[in-house]
């Protein structure tokens, strides 16, 4: 007997309309593979914030979606010309139903990208796909199934950092949700700048806000005395919440408010039904990397996996890349005021 995929209608694969976008949404809603970078708005995103051109795929089989694949292309004479899964996006690559599919979409967006005429094209998968492509592995993704009771998610974090939390929360600390980005932009454009790397726009921020809705939120932490210490901007997805963009002032560190900011999002995240708490992204060996660890997450790799077409290696477009030192430290002693003017129109270029 023949394999039941020789039985399957053919897949065709097409840019998709304005007028797909609903089922293009329910497809990634219901597709395991998919993520909250799959959904359709981030196209619009991409497009009128950033100015990248978008070459979204859509897969079908006898009229029925069964992959999606984002991509946009990022021209820099600084950093590249690349097409990505996708910009901005920690999660990105094919989301289909079957490999037929996700075959098809990834050989037409090798088309395009040598179309394109592009340095290398980039998938940011969460499970590897390519094992004879270049991988970027820098990265990792802290994910956790949180439970549906508040006191047993606070039994959950290790000692050292529950006391961490029990601090912030002796210290009177409160968090709020924000009706607008400007405290969050405030802290979040400040502690960017201390650590000398561009700020993304506030226009960002509000179309964010505005484009995702109630999927989109942000909460603040205070002082007893009202002063603003720390503030995180989440996305929710499924049951899932994403905190993702994120600032802390100085006066933060001493008073436990980081720790606090996210035990007070996870109780949050598990009062409303959220079932999982994605720490997000970050590199491995700094900081971040050390501080979701001490709160019980174990890291799990992720596959950035290159198409390299005009470049012998990796592009390495990070702080972690000793050539951008120099700038690094020019940029923490430029005047906030200016470095968030100019910041969108180099932080564009990055993805």
């Amino acid at each position: 007997m023949r394999p039941e995929a020789e039985f399957m209608t053919a897949v065709s694969v097409r840019a998709p309309a304005d007028a797909d976008r609903a089922n293009w949404n329910a497809f990634v809603e219901a597709c395991p593979a998919a993520s909250f970078f799959h959904l359709f708005e981030w196209r619009d995103i991409m497009r009128d914030v950033f100015g990248h051109a978008t070459h979204y795929l859509l897969a079908e089989r006898s009229g029925r979606i069964c992959g999606v694949l984002p991509l946009a292309q990022v021209k820099s004479r600084l950093f590249g010309h690349s097409l990505v899964s996708l910009p901005f996006g920690v999660y990105g690559g094919v989301a289909a139903d079957d490999e037929e599919a996700a075959l098809a979409l990834e050989t037409e967006a090798q088309r395009i990208a040598q179309s394109l005429g592009v340095d290398h094209l980039e998938f940011r998968n969460v499970e590897a796909r390519h094992t004879d492509w270049p991988t970027e592995d820098l990265y990792v993704t802290f994910r956790k199934q949180i439970s549906p009771d508040v006191e047993e998610n606070m039994k959950a974090i290790p000692r050292k950092q529950r006391a961490m939390v029990r601090k912030g929360i002796n210290n009177g600390l409160k968090a709020v949700f924000d009706a607008d980005n400007s405290r969050f932009f405030e802290l979040y454009s400040d502690n960017v700048h201390r650590h000398g790397t561009p700020a993304m726009s506030r226009r960002y921020f509000d179309t964010l806000r505005r484009t995702f809705g109630e999927r989109c939120s942000v909460m603040t932490v205070e002082g007893p005395d009202g002063a603003l210490l720390s503030s995180v901007m989440s996305f929710y997805f499924r049951d899932e919440i994403l905190p993702y963009y994120a600032g802390d002032a100085v006066a933060a560190r001493d008073l436990a408010a980081n720790d606090f900011k996210y035990w007070e999002l996870m109780r949050h995240a598990c009062e409303r039904g959220i079932r999982v708490f994605d720490y997000g992204r970050s590199k491995q060996g700094t900081g971040s990397y050390s501080f979701k660890k001490n709160w019980g997450f174990e890291p799990t790799p992720l596959h950035y996996e290159y198409c390299l077409y005009k470049r012998d290696s990796l592009p390495r477009n990070n702080p972690s890349n000793p050539k951008y030192k120099l700038m690094i430290e020019v940029w923490r002693r430029m005047p906030r005021s200016f470095a968030n003017t100019i910041g969108p129109f180099i932080v564009r270029n990055l993805g």
